[in-house]
């Protein structure tokens, strides 16, 4: 056999190879598209599931106040604190506690905050929260709230997953498994930011952990295009971006035939949500389409970042089919000293959050929404009873007890659950730990924790 020959020879079994291996042959490429056809319907992984047992809620709305609001001066007025303002807090309440910075000698805080009851439930709300007034009626309250990490990154982790180091799914990605998305154009599971900053612990907040990434959260922006690179480049049209998105789609169901890798669904179904988001994204975030009584309301601003704007967003995903939309706002870390004070900066903090959160229970509700909607407001933990000495008021991280709310999804409305010691320290009456938290959650949406 000559040189040029079996130059030939290996070049045409290389080409053979090459064109069997990527599935390019005639055979082969109708096999995949038959595959593709297949696994964007029935297969699709985020494709809706039946619960395991009959659901009181559809959808989660969970608004994160990260850094950790002071129920102190938000929820729990405690008058006995005030009266033993300055002194040091009783031995035996200190006893097994732990706290992030506190020094031993540390003194307890009175709140300087009025506090009112509010409503037929007579829940107690301090002046910095007056939107709150029109919903606590509407709105589980949860006073006795517990958890087992006081460092902010941890402690979002185990919020958020149940576990303070990463490697867990989060709790939207396990709604997301459990009972897929009831939209093919939009993510199931949805992050919208708002803040000075992100959140510590950053993106593993909303990680699929040992999931498939198809169940992770996908951060959008609350401004223009929600996802960055999301529009064609310049000279692509929609059709060639189509023909693409097909062929791509082809060659992966064929691998995915081949090694059943569940990255490459993954991969397949972030290029088909990606292609129809070119379309539905752009429109969901034009919150110029809402009445603007409804802005008012929210005290929305289209075309700003903000935690008003993604609180309307979040009910418009809920109305497309996202099935857990997660909205994390910053800036609850209140130590004390300069902008982390409980007087001018928890102001300023809950004047952004106090009117859009309780506009979000009244939008939902007069939607008929709320019925199958779970709304969740609440940090990774609360504050201490006692000061942290700075040069301005501050309080430490608390674990043992603090409060947040729900509303919604079948939960009792106007329900107070929960109490705690006359200082604040811990519960004496319906403690809730994270986990308890979290299996309720799953519950509510017709999912058993033990057997996802």
């Amino acid at each position: 056999m000559t040189a040029s020959s079996t130059a030939s020879t290996t070049i045409a079994a290389g080409r053979r190879a090459f064109l069997n291996q990527s599935g390019l042959s005639l055979g082969t490429t109708a096999l995949a598209s038959l595959l593709h056809s297949e696994l964007t319907a029935a297969d699709r992984a985020l494709a809706p599931r039946a619960a395991q047992f009959p659901a009181k809620a559809k959808n989660v709305i969970y608004m994160f106040m990260a850094g950790g609001p002071s129920q102190l001066e938000l929820f729990s007025p405690k008058p006995v604190l005030r009266q033993y303002h300055g002194q040091t807090p009783p031995a035996h309440m200190m006893q097994g506690r732990r706290f992030a910075f506190l020094p031993a000698d540390a003194k307890l805080l009175g709140s300087n905050r009025r506090f009112e009851r509010w409503g037929n439930c007579g829940m107690d709300l301090s002046s910095a929260l007056p939107f709150h007034r029109g919903i606590v009626d509407d709105v589980c309250w949860l006073r006795s709230v517990t958890t087992d990490v006081f460092n902010h990154g941890p402690a979002k982790l185990f919020m958020n997953c149940g576990f303070q180091a990463p490697g867990r799914p989060s709790l939207g990605a396990w709604v997301a498994y459990g009972l897929g998305s009831e939209s093919s154009s939009l993510p199931g599971f949805v992050v919208l930011q708002s803040g000075p900053r992100g959140p510590r612990a950053g993106n593993t907040l909303w990680s699929s952990g040992f999931l498939p990434t198809t169940y992770q959260g996908v951060p959008f922006r609350s401004r223009g295009n929600p996802i960055l690179n999301l529009s064609n480049p310049p000279g692509i049209s929609r059709n060639a971006q189509s023909d693409f998105t097909d062929t791509v789609g082809k060659l992966n169901a064929l691998r995915l035939s081949e090694i059943r890798d569940p990255e490459i669904q993954t991969r397949i179904e972030a290029y088909e949500t990606a292609f129809a988001m070119q379309m539905s994204a752009p429109e969901l975030t034009q919150l110029e389409q809402e009445p603007s009584k409804t802005l008012d309301m929210y005290g929305a601003k289209p075309g700003q970042a903000s935690f008003a704007n993604n609180c309307l967003l979040a009910r418009r995903m809920i109305e497309r089919g996202v099935r857990f939309v997660q909205l994390y706002h910053n800036d609850w870390d209140h130590p004390g000293g300069k902008g982390a004070d409980l007087d001018a900066a928890l102001d300023q903090v809950c004047r952004e959050v106090d009117q859009p959160a309780a506009a979000l229970v009244h939008d939902l509700k007069e939607r008929g929404l709320l019925e199958d909607t779970l709304v969740i407001w609440g940090g990774e933990f609360g504050r201490t009873p006692m000061g942290e000495p700075r040069e301005s008021t501050g309080r430490d991280h608390h674990i043992d007890a603090f409060t947040m709310w729900a509303a919604g999804g079948g939960l009792k409305a106007g329900h107070l659950h929960g109490t705690t010691d006359e200082l604040g320290f811990g519960p004496v009456e319906g403690r809730l730990h994270v986990h308890d938290l979290h299996a309720t959650i799953l519950h509510l949406l017709g999912l058993d924790h033990l057997q996802l």
